[in-house]
C-alpha cells in the first residue's frame, strides 16, 4: 500500500485497474476505475458489500453527466451548476452500456463531482468516471482521514491518496433524478432548504435504491444510544452506569457543523478506548444537522 499526495500516482493506479483510497469533502471514497467492471468487483469483495448495493461513481464535471446517463432533466443540471463541485449526488438514468457493476445491476446511475483538488486532479488525470463508496468495511463507520482508511483496509488498498482530513465529515446528499420533480433520498452536506432555493419543491415520492440508506449503517462496535437533550444523556448515562458500563455522551449543542465534522471520528474514538456505549445527544433538525440525525439513527438501529 502507497500512501501519496501526488494525484497522478493515484490516477496511474486506477487506470491499471487497482483499488485507490480518495479523499472528498464528505468522507474518503474506495475508488475504482467506473467502466472496469473487474476493478469494480473488487471494491464489493474488499468492502463486503452487497453486489446489488449501488455504488456513486466521481467525476470531474457536468460535461461528463451525458456519458453516463440518459433522460436527463434541466432540473439535475440546475443542481449540478449550483452545487458542484461539492456533496451533492444526483441519481439519473443510466445508459445501459455504461458501469452496469458499478450501478449494483439497476438502471439507474449515481453522479457526483467532489470539492477536493487532489481528487478532481486524478479524475481528470485518469480520465474516467471512479466509482467510490466509503473506504471501510460495509456498514462499518465511514473513514474521514487517511488514517481511518489504512486502519480499516490496511493493504486491500493499492493507493492512499492523502488528502487530510475531510472538511465536512458526513456523505454527500442524494437527489433522484429520474422523477417529475427531484427527491431527496439520502440527507447529506446539501440541505432540503438549499435545494429547494435552487429547483423549487421537492417531493418524497421516489422508490430507488442509494447507498447509504439501509437502517443499519455507519455502525461502531459500541452500543449506540440517542438521547433527545442534555437531561435525557444524564438519565441513559444512570441507566448504564447502572450495568457496569462504560460510556461517552457525545453532543454538540447547536453547533451541527461541529457535529458533523467530528461525528465519525468520535464513534471512532469509543471503540478505539473500548467504550461500551456512546451516548449521542441528538442535533437540531436542520441545515447538515439533519444529516447528523439520519446517520445516528442508522447507527443506533439494531437488526
Amino acid at each position: 500500500m502507497i500512501l501519496t499526495t501526488d494525484p497522478q500516482v493515484a490516477a496511474e493506479a486506477i487506470i491499471r485497474g487497482d483499488l485507490v483510497a480518495i479523499p472528498t469533502e464528505t468522507v474518503y471514497g474506495l475508488g475504482a476505475d467506473a467502466t472496469n467492471d473487474r476493478a469494480v468487483g473488487k471494491i464489493f469483495t474488499v468492502k463486503g458489500r452487497p453486489q446489488t448495493h449501488p455504488l456513486i461513481v466521481h467525476i470531474a464535471d457536468t460535461s461528463e453527466i451525458a456519458r453516463y446517463a440518459d433522460c436527463i432533466p434541466r432540473f439535475a443540471y440546475e443542481l449540478c451548476e449550483k452545487f458542484w463541485p461539492g456533496p451533492l449526488t444526483i441519481l439519473l438514468r443510466r445508459k445501459p452500456e455504461m458501469c452496469a457493476t458499478a450501478a449494483g445491476g439497476l438502471p439507474t446511475i449515481a453522479l457526483r463531482c467532489p470539492d477536493h483538488e487532489l481528487t478532481l486532479t486524478m479524475l481528470r488525470a485518469a480520465n474516467t468516471g471512479v466509482a467510490a463508496p466509503s473506504a471501510n468495511l460495509f456498514g462499518q463507520v465511514s473513514p474521514t482521514t487517511a488514517e481511518h482508511v489504512a486502519a480499516d483496509l490496511g493493504d486491500s488498498v493499492s493507493v492512499i491518496l492523502d488528502g487530510g482530513a475531510c472538511a465536512i465529515g458526513v456523505e454527500s446528499t442524494i437527489v433522484d433524478c429520474t422523477t417529475d420533480r427531484p427527491a431527496i433520498v439520502r440527507a447529506g452536506g446539501i440541505t432540503r432548504e438549499q435545494i429547494e432555493a435552487t429547483v423549487g419543491p421537492t417531493t418524497s415520492a421516489s422508490t430507488a435504491a442509494a447507498p447509504g440508506t439501509l437502517p443499519s449503517h455507519y455502525s461502531p462496535k459500541c452500543l449506540v444510544v440517542l438521547a433527545t437533550d442534555n437531561e435525557d444523556a444524564i438519565r441513559n448515562s444512570q441507566e448504564q452506569l447502572a450495568y457496569q458500563r462504560s460510556i461517552r455522551v457525545i453532543d454538540y449543542g447547536h453547533d451541527v457543523d461541529l457535529y458533523a465534522h467530528n461525528l465519525y471520528e468520535d464513534l471512532r474514538s469509543c471503540d478505539r478506548d473500548g467504550i461500551d456505549v456512546a451516548i449521542a445527544v441528538l442535533p437540531p433538525d436542520e441545515g447538515i444537522g439533519t444529516a447528523v440525525r439520519d446517520r445516528l439513527f442508522r447507527a443506533a438501529h439494531s437488526e
